[in-house]
């Protein structure tokens, strides 16, 4: 059973929201490895120490939000070409067009429909 979770992609959740943790995690369990960030300052750390496949980013976090930790993890070699996804509850139209522009493969509201989720992972996995 651990060589199968080895080969597991591996997701890191970067949320400053316990319960939205704690569902995604749930969610994710037993299809991904998942690693956890509270903020943007340790979902750069946690990039820079070890590999990851893809993240699932909250835009609404204190001190750095979504995008600056997007624009950092789009601006770092290392980081540079793993796909971002941003989970969010607003809801502006504009917001969309930033998440493309600071480097994101995808926008979903939340409360996040689990199809939906499983499908955008899917596709920026492949």
């Amino acid at each position: 059973m651990n060589a199968k979770q080895n080969t597991q992609p591996t997701v890191l959740i970067v949320d400053d929201t316990p319960d939205n943790i704690t569902l995604l995690s749930s969610l994710l369990k037993g299809k991904y490895n998942t690693k956890v960030a509270t903020n943007g300052a340790t979902a750069l750390q946690i990039v820079a120490a070890s590999p990851v496949d893809l993240i699932l980013l909250d835009i609404m976090m204190p001190d750095m939000d979504g995008f600056e930790t997007c624009r950092r993890l789009k601006a770092d070699p290392h980081s540079k070409n793993i796909p971002v996804l941003f989970l969010t509850a607003k809801s502006l139209a504009d917001d969309d067009v930033l998440a493309r522009d600071v480097g994101a493969v995808g926008f979903l509201r939340k409360p996040v429909n689990p199809e939906l989720l499983f499908k955008c992972i899917g596709t920026h996995l492949r």
